[in-house]
């Protein structure tokens, strides 16, 4: 009875601070238990941070298993990774010459490279969202974009995520045989009589930059679906946050 008598207090500093360690306090003191679904049809600040809280973790986790999975990327369509724009001239080519195990190999391994580095992912948006404030929140929830939540972890998390792949990437490339695939397919290519913009192997960055776009692209799609798909409201107090959010943003 006293947390519930407490809320008030704890509503009151959370509105008027913008201090990110206050506001993860709070809610982890809270302990879950002031929280009442019926007690109210509008949340309160603190049912408003846990619900988000709540949604942003079952969307990174979500997204990240399923992209750390094999298969993750290469068989998602909309992220599976391609050879390098520069490169798929000369993977057409290639593939009329008659490599195609060569470029379907190479092709394999750089998602295979982008799914090892998947995994990294969930330490950096378990960090991020212990930096929520409560403006933070309110945008998020309140300010009428679709992909408010997605936009949130690009802004706090693109360089983190950059620094933590890259490593992964590039060693990845190498024990999945990329570096060793890519790498033929430009030697093959580069051999190629009156072939004169020779390709450069180097992938580490192309697929950084593509690991981190498919896992964003999931991101995107899990907010969208907890904002719109009552069934991917799996606890009371999501299904209160997220319910009053789509009467106010509809």
């Amino acid at each position: 009875m006293k947390k519930i008598l407490l809320l008030p207090a704890l509503v009151l500093t959370l509105a008027t601070t913008t201090s990110c360690d206050t506001l993860h306090t709070a809610v982890a003191n809270s302990g879950g238990t002031i929280y009442s679904p019926s007690q109210t049809s509008t949340p309160s600040t603190l049912e408003m941070i846990s619900g988000l809280k709540q949604a942003l973790e079952q969307g990174t986790n979500k997204s990240v298993s399923q992209l750390s999975a094999v298969n993750g990327f290469f068989g998602n369509a909309a992220i599976k990774l391609l050879l390098p724009p520069e490169a798929q001239k000369a993977e057409a080519t290639l593939r009329k010459l008659g490599f195609n195990k060569l470029c379907d190999d190479a092709i394999l391994s750089l998602n295979r490279a982008a799914e090892d580095a998947a995994g990294k992912a969930a330490p950096i948006f378990v960090s991020a969202i212990k930096q929520l404030t409560v403006q933070d929140v309110t945008n998020i929830l309140l300010g009428g974009q679709k992909d408010a939540a997605t936009n949130f972890f690009k802004r706090t998390t693109t360089s983190q995520l950059t620094e933590q792949f890259k490593p992964v990437i590039n060693k990845s490339l190498s024990s999945v045989g990329a570096t060793k695939y890519y790498g033929s397919l430009v030697t093959q290519y580069n051999k190629i009589p009156l072939v004169f913009n020779k390709l450069n192997p180097n992938l580490d960055e192309y697929v950084t930059q593509k690991a981190i776009d498919g896992l964003f692209y999931r991101i995107a799609q899990e907010e969208l679906n907890i904002r719109t798909n009552l069934s991917s409201r799996t606890t009371p107090i999501l299904q209160k946050v997220f319910g009053y959010v789509q009467k106010k943003t509809s």
